[in-house]
């Protein structure tokens, strides 16, 4: 197997990721692993020993903030399980050189699902933007995807569908990630890491393509850590003393989605109905 120039950061818990070493010349293992057994068949290896936090993308952030000035032109950003999880291998060995921005994720197995989710093609996964799995872990500052991108950038688009690899598994060029500065990723780093996996990290997952591709300009407190720090703790201190409202919005997310899910059901009814009026006619 030729081995490609792309760097290879590797977030990995409790796994062997010796197999991706064979398609890079270099790279960096993250490893969050507990499991003794593991830790003993990775030494001799470039690994970082890389703090818990239940997810891969505070290793990223890790990788962008320690390298920032002499980030290599081409990232490979993935996981020591991600192929066989969320990258068949046959896909994989078919893109893992590419020169340019790559989603890293495919699932020939994925059945859509009408109004909710799609797979538009290899390396593509849409999802209707209405943050359902904001209350499956804990939050402190984000309730919804929009609140977090109207928090750090100015005026962006409130998206009805979000565009993203699942699994934040990406090839990126040094130049998507000098984008903005490394103090945007030490932020970053604070959301996602606060505590074990919050649900913070659910949305900067869906939101890391419009990170690295596009144009918005950071609110200024986005340049500050201790600004950013006070923005965020008062967003904390604001949802702790109306709780319920917060029990409201979730409510309110789910009753969209059920109203979505019934409303896209209906229309494809009607659509079915109306093409066999007019074939069959």
């Amino acid at each position: 197997m030729k081995k490609t120039d792309n760097y290879f950061v590797i977030s990995n818990y409790n796994t062997d990721p010796k197999h991706l070493l064979q398609y890079c010349k270099n790279y960096t293992i993250y490893d969050q692993s507990d499991i003794p057994e593991i830790k003993n068949k990775l030494v001799g290896l470039n690994v970082i020993e890389s703090k818990h936090t239940g997810h891969n993308i505070s290793d990223y952030f890790r990788y962008f903030i320690d390298n920032y000035d002499y980030l290599p032109e081409r990232m490979m950003l993935t996981k020591g399980n991600m192929i066989g999880r969320h990258i068949s291998k046959e896909f994989f060995e078919k893109v893992y050189a590419n020169n340019y921005y790559t989603f890293l994720y495919n699932d020939r197995k994925n059945v859509d699902k009408c109004g909710v989710a799609y797979q538009l093609y290899d390396g593509a996964f849409l999802e209707i933007n209405n943050a359902w799995y904001a209350f499956a872990k804990t939050h402190k500052y984000f309730t919804t995807f929009n609140d977090l991108l109207v928090f750090l950038f100015k005026d962006p688009v409130i998206p009805e569908w979000v565009l993203f690899s699942p699994g934040a598994c990406y090839i990126v060029l040094r130049e998507q990630v000098r984008k903005y500065p490394v103090v945007f990723y030490k932020n970053l780093m604070e959301l996602v890491s606060y505590t074990y996996f919050p649900s913070e990290a659910y949305h900067v997952e869906r939101m890391l393509h419009i990170i690295f591709s596009a144009n918005y300009e950071l609110h200024d407190y986005c340049l500050d850590t201790e600004k950013f720090k006070d923005k965020i703790e008062g967003l904390s201190e604001r949802n702790q003393k109306h709780p319920q409202k917060y029990k409201w919005v979730c409510g309110r997310i789910r009753e969209g989605q059920h109203t979505l899910k019934l409303k896209f059901q209906s229309q494809r009814r009607r659509l079915n109905n109306l093409l066999d009026q007019i074939l069959f006619k």
